[in-house]
C-alpha cells in the first residue's frame, strides 16, 4: 500500500491558478487508495517529489510555474481517471484564444477594404468632427442631418468639388464614413473586453499579455491617427493654391494604413500560432508533418536559408502594400494608366521623376526625398518597382520551394502556404491593372496573410506546446501496461 501512494504522490497535480515558485504535493488517484500508516511514507514521498522536479528543466529556470490540471482536453478519459499527473507546467493558452484573434484579424481585414471603399467612393472627409462617444449614433432627425450638412459645406471639399450635392447625396456618403469609424469602434470593444476575460482567467500564454497589450493600445492609437489623417483634408490653407484637390495627406494615409497592417499581421500571426501550438501540445503533427521531426528540420542549413528568404519576401510585401498608400493619397495612380510602359517608356524623364519643383529647401538637398514621397510620378514609378520585385520574388519563391532539397524538408503547410502566395500574387497583379479595385488593398491583405501563415508554418512550437506534448506521452507511458 506504500508503495502506491509513494507512486502517486511522485506526480504532483497542477490546475489554473496563480504562478507559485513552491513544490507542490497533490496525492493523484487519492480516491483509490487509503490515506499512508505511517510518517515515514509520506517523508519519503516528500522528498522524492522535491528532487522529481528536475525532471523539466524549464520549471528550474523559471521563477514561477502555472499549476494545471491534466484533464480531457489533452489527454483521453483513461489516462485522466487513471489519476496520471505531470509536474508544473507553463500556461498554454486555449483554441478560444486563438479563434477570437482570428475573428479579430477578421474585423481588421474589414475596415481596411472598407476604408479603401471609403476612399474610392471620396466619402473620407464628410464627417467633420472626432467624437469617440457621441459619434456613435448617426443623425436621426431632419434637424440633425441639416446641422451635419452644413458643417460639411464648410469644408475645402464642398467648395471645391462638391458644390452641388443634395442632402440625400450628403447622407450616402455620410454613411459611408460612419461605417468606417462605427467599425472601429468594435473592432477595440470586441478585443479589448475577451482580452481582460482570458487574462482574468489566466489563460494566455506567458508571451501574450504585453504583446496582446500593445495591440490594444495600437487599436486605440490607430482611431486617433485615422482623424488626425482626415484633419489634414479639412484645412483652409488648400483654398489657397491653384488648381488642389482636396484631399488627406499621404503621410498621415501611409501611417494609417500601415498601422492597420502591422495589427492585422499581428492578430493573425498571434491567433495561428496559439491553434497550432493547442494541436502539437495534444499529439497533432507539426505543421502537417507526421514523419519528420521538427529538431532536424529547423536545423538544416536549407530550411533556415528557406525561412530567412519568406521574411524578406513578407517585409516586401508589407513595404510594397505601404506604397500603395502613398499612390492613393496623391492620385498616382490616374496619371499613367498604361502597363508596362509610362509613357510609352519603360521609366519616366529623369526630370520628371525628380523635378526641382518639389524641392523646398534653398540648396535642393531635399529633392530625392521629396519627389519619391510627393512627386506623383515618381511615386507611381516606386509603386510599380515594388510590385513587380514582390511579384518575381513570389514566383522565386514558389520554385525554391520544389527544388528536391527544399521539397523534402518543407513541412506540408509551407508547401501550401507558398502556392497560396504564389496564386495570389498572381490575383495582386491582375486587381492592380484594374482601375476601380486599384485603391482598395484587399488583395494585398491577402497576398500578407498567405505569407504570415507561411512564417507560422515554419517556426518551431512553443515552449508551452512542447512541454504539454512531452508530458501527454509521459502520461500515457504511465498507463500503458
Amino acid at each position: 500500500m506504500q508503495a502506491r501512494i509513494l507512486r502517486a504522490v511522485l506526480r504532483p497535480g497542477f490546475r489554473h491558478g496563480l504562478h507559485t515558485a513552491q513544490p507542490s504535493l497533490t496525492v493523484c488517484g487519492i480516491r483509490s487508495v487509503s490515506a499512508p500508516r505511517s510518517r515515514l511514507a509520506v517523508n519519503q514521498a516528500t522528498s522524492l517529489l522535491y528532487t522529481s522536479r528536475t525532471c523539466y528543466p524549464v520549471a528550474a529556470h523559471t521563477t514561477s510555474a502555472v499549476l494545471r490540471r491534466l484533464d480531457s482536453r489533452f489527454f483521453s478519459a483513461k489516462v485522466v481517471r487513471a489519476g496520471v499527473e505531470t509536474s508544473a507546467l507553463p500556461v498554454l493558452a486555449p483554441p478560444a484564444v486563438g479563434h477570437w484573434l482570428l475573428f479579430s484579424s477578421a474585423l481588421v481585414f474589414a475596415v481596411i477594404v472598407v476604408g479603401g471603399v471609403t476612399r474610392l467612393t471620396e466619402s473620407g472627409l464628410s464627417i467633420t468632427e472626432w467624437r469617440p462617444i457621441a459619434g456613435v449614433m448617426p443623425p436621426l432627425n431632419v434637424e440633425e442631418w441639416n446641422a451635419e450638412f452644413e458643417k460639411y459645406k464648410a469644408t475645402p471639399e464642398f467648395k471645391l468639388l462638391n458644390h452641388s450635392i443634395s442632402l440625400d447625396e450628403f447622407k450616402n456618403i455620410f454613411y459611408m464614413e460612419w461605417g468606417h469609424r462605427i467599425l472601429g469602434r468594435l473592432i477595440g470593444v470586441t478585443f479589448v473586453a475577451p482580452l481582460a476575460y482570458f487574462a482574468f482567467r489566466k489563460q494566455l500564454a506567458a508571451s501574450m499579455p504585453a504583446k496582446l497589450t500593445g495591440m490594444a493600445l495600437l487599436i486605440g492609437f490607430q482611431g486617433f491617427l485615422g482623424w488626425y489623417m482626415v484633419k489634414s483634408g479639412l484645412e483652409d490653407a488648400i483654398m489657397e493654391t491653384p488648381a488642389a484637390v482636396p484631399r488627406v495627406s499621404q503621410y498621415r494615409l501611409a501611417a494609417h494604413l500601415g498601422t492597420a497592417f502591422v495589427l492585422y499581421a499581428g492578430m493573425l500571426g498571434t491567433g495561428l500560432a496559439a491553434i497550432k501550438d493547442w494541436k502539437y501540445a495534444r499529439g497533432g503533427p507539426w505543421s502537417g508533418s507526421k514523419t519528420t521531426s521538427w529538431e532536424e528540420v529547423l536545423s538544416n542549413p536549407v530550411f533556415k536559408q528557406f525561412t530567412r528568404q519568406s521574411r524578406v519576401l513578407t517585409a516586401l510585401v508589407f513595404f510594397t502594400a505601404l506604397s500603395g498608400a502613398f499612390v492613393a493619397g496623391l492620385d498616382a495612380g490616374l496619371l499613367y494608366n498604361e502597363f508596362p510602359l509610362m509613357g510609352g517608356r519603360i521609366a519616366p524623364p529623369m526630370d520628371e521623376l525628380f523635378s526641382p519643383s518639389y524641392a523646398k529647401s534653398a540648396d535642393g538637398s531635399d529633392i530625392w526625398w521629396r519627389n519619391i514621397f510627393e512627386n506623383p510620378t515618381t511615386v507611381q514609378f516606386d509603386h510599380r518597382l515594388l510590385a513587380m520585385t514582390t511579384y518575381f520574388g513570389t514566383c522565386l519563391l514558389y520554385a525554391q520551394s520544389h527544388r528536391p532539397a527544399v521539397r523534402t524538408i518543407l513541412p506540408p503547410l509551407a508547401r501550401v502556404s507558398v502556392a497560396a502566395a504564389f496564386a495570389m500574387a498572381n490575383v495582386q497583379v491582375l486587381l492592380g491593372l484594374a482601375t476601380l479595385l486599384y485603391l482598395v488593398p484587399a488583395g494585398s491583405v491577402a497576398l500578407l496573410s498567405t505569407m504570415v501563415h507561411l512564417l507560422i508554418s515554419l517556426r518551431r512550437p512553443g515552449v508551452a506546446a512542447q512541454l504539454w506534448r512531452n508530458a501527454g506521452v509521459q502520461a500515457k507511458k504511465a498507463t500503458t501496461p
